[in-house]
This record gives C-alpha cells, structure tokens and sequence, in this order.
C-alpha cells in the first residue's frame, strides 16, 4: 500500500493569493441587470451583493482553512494519485466511501463525519474538484473517476465497502457498481442519475414513470442550461468563471440557493450561513478548479438503463427539495431497492442540510453491507 499521511493535506494557500482575492473582490465592477427579473432566471442580486461585501471584508478564509487542513488526509499515489479523509475505524469496523457532486467538495460531509463514528469514513476529492490531488489532469468522467477510487481503496487496503453518493457522486457510485461491483457491499444514494432519461427509456413506463420523465424535462428547460454549459462550452465558461470571484460566486451561490430546502425555520442562512456558502466558494477559488470539475459533464460517457449485475442492496434516500426525483419503481430498474425513503425536509445538498437523517438511511445501508458480507 503507497499512501502518504505526512504531506497529504491540500497545501495551504499563500497569503499573495488571499490578498488578490480582496483586491479583485474591492474592484469589482458592478453589472447592470435586465429588468423586470424574477427568482428563476438567476442568483438574487442583494443576496450576492451581501455575500460579495462579506467576501471582501469580514470573511476570514485562515479559519476555514485551518478547519480543512485539520481533517485526516491521505495521499494514494498511483496513475491518477487520489487525495482522500481517511478516517479510520477499529479493525473491524465498517467502511463506508462518501461521493460528493457539483459545486461542491468533501465539505458536502462535515455534518455527517461526527455521526459514523463507529466507520472507517472515505470521502474521496474527486479528480478536477476542490482539494483533488489531480485537477491538471483536466478532470475526468464518472466513469473514470469510479476506476480511481476503486484502485485507491484497494490501495488503502479496503477490499469490501459501502458506498454513499448524490449528483455527480451518484453517478461515480452507480460506476462502482457496474465496474467493481465485487468489491461494494450495499450503496446509499440520495438520488437515481439523471443520465438515464437521457438514454433511450424502456417502452413499459408507468404513469407515474411517465411523470417523472416529464418534470425532468421541465426542469431541464428551466433550470438546466448550467449543465448544458459545462457539458458543450466548458473551456468558455471556464475561462469566465476562473477569472472572476464574483462570476464565480454567482455561478455557484445561485445552486446553493436555489437547490437547497429553504423552507425550514430561518431560510437560507439557516440553511447555509454567508460563511457556509463563502467557504464552499473560496475552495474553488483557490484550488483553481472550476474549469475541471465540469470534466463529468463534458466527459460523461452514454448511460444505460440496463439493471446493474452486481446484486448490491441498494437503499435512496429522497429529499423534497432536490433536483427532479426519481419514483422508486424506476430506481427499481437500476438498482436492488431495499428501502426508498421520502422524506420531509431538505434539498439537493441532504448530508449538509439534513445530516441525521442522511446518516439514518445510510446506517441502514451499512446494515444491510454487513448482513450480505
């Protein structure tokens, strides 16, 4: 086995590149916006302007970082070297591997770090994401990205393992399935691809598969240029975002906003606080990695809604305020559905906004790994 523990940790960023931020940040130009702009058609302009004067004044990145740089990092060297939390367990104890999506990074799991203490946790940096030991690479598929893993855990030294992921880590999960299904003893995930509308469907969908299929299509008209984007002009789009905090912040801060459930007690900030959302941000920033985390966009290879092979009990866990979710009867054409939870509260970012009951359906997993093993 070839991890590194002692020089693991992301570097810690240099005070000229904090210093640029601000001054970038203090000149900011300010954009004259059409008229007549509704909720749907983008990012809240006082919202952004008040995260973007906290940003530059007031928001303190050292503390944040520090937070970072304290987590247990190791370094798998190999093809593609995976920087990884690798908090271990007893020796007995079980593995669990947490995926994370877009636009976030292994900060998707703080919340849920301190309830699997009795688990070995891994919570890969995905190649071309924020931390990520390899964002020269240019980022990488899903598919691709599922290969890396699976040769770092079997770096790491562990053959059999749960695997929990959302967004583009649904997709790196599902991959594991397909490609490495030996090694995956039960998968907990938060939504079904959403890859597979696009691929061709099956000529027996219910109703309410039928529905299901429609609202996916809906919201993609309204709500999913951002990925048509990363997927068709991603080097464009890169260059705009990479050069601007407040593009960037304005890119990212909008999915926060929109993709969480804001309806609980207290709204957004209770949702995500400014320094919640200015350190998701700043990870980006400063790691360089906005134009390589859209590789699982523009690289992601054609789905299949063939049922995966690999018999792995499979448990969802459905949150109201995501994207566009699957009903359980197409999660059962892909998947070993064991239980398919609805639940009552919480947004497309579960394991931050709802950690307890993100952490209950995975223990439920883990359960079900363990009974099979």
């Amino acid at each position: 086995m070839q991890t590194n523990a002692q020089s693991a940790a992301p570097a810690r960023v240099p005070e000229e590149a904090v210093a640029d931020l601000r001054e970038r940040l203090a000149r900011r130009r300010r954009v004259d916006l059409p008229a007549g702009l509704e909720p749907r058609h983008g990012v809240d302009a006082a919202w952004l302007e008040r995260l973007l004067a906290r940003w530059a004044d007031g928001y303190d990145w050292r503390v944040h970082e520090q937070r970072v740089l304290d987590l247990p990092w190791e370094l798998v060297d190999g093809a593609v070297p995976l920087r990884v939390v690798h908090r271990r367990g007893a020796p007995d104890a079980p593995v669990v591997v947490l995926l994370h999506g877009w636009p976030d990074s292994v900060l998707r799991f703080e919340k849920v770090l301190p309830l699997l203490g009795d688990a070995t946790v891994v919570v890969p940096a995905l190649p071309g994401y924020p931390f990520s030991a390899s964002s020269a690479a240019g980022g990488m598929s899903g598919v691709d990205m599922a290969d890396v893993v699976a040769a770092a855990m079997q770096q790491l030294g562990h053959d059999r393992y749960v695997v929990s992921g959302g967004d583009i880590g649904a997709g790196v999960a599902e991959a594991l399935l397909r490609r490495h299904g030996h090694a995956v003893s039960a998968v907990h995930l938060t939504d079904v691809p959403q890859g597979h509308l696009a691929a061709e469907l099956p000529d027996d969908l219910t109703d309410e598969e039928r529905a299901y299929a429609d609202r996916r299509e809906q919201w993609q008209a309204t709500q999913g240029g951002y990925a048509h984007e990363h997927a068709t002009k991603p080097a464009t789009l890169a260059v705009a975002l990479g050069d601007s905090p407040a593009g960037l912040l304005a890119w990212i801060g909008e999915k926060l906003w929109s993709w969480s459930d804001r309806s609980v007690e207290g709204g957004m900030e209770a949702v995500f606080g400014d320094d919640d959302v200015l350190t998701w941000v700043s990870a980006y920033w400063f790691t360089g990695t906005i134009g390589t985390s859209f590789g699982a966009y523009a690289l992601r290879e054609p789905s299949t809604n063939e049922p995966v092979e690999a018999a792995v009990p499979a448990v969802l866990s459905i949150f109201p305020g995501d994207l566009a979710n699957a009903p359980r009867s197409f999660a059962e054409r892909l998947f070993d559905v064991r239980a398919f939870h609805e639940h009552a509260s919480g947004g497309h970012f579960a394991a931050w906004e709802r950690p307890e009951q993100f952490a209950a359906d995975l223990r439920e997993a883990i359960a079900l790994g363990s009974a099979g093993a």
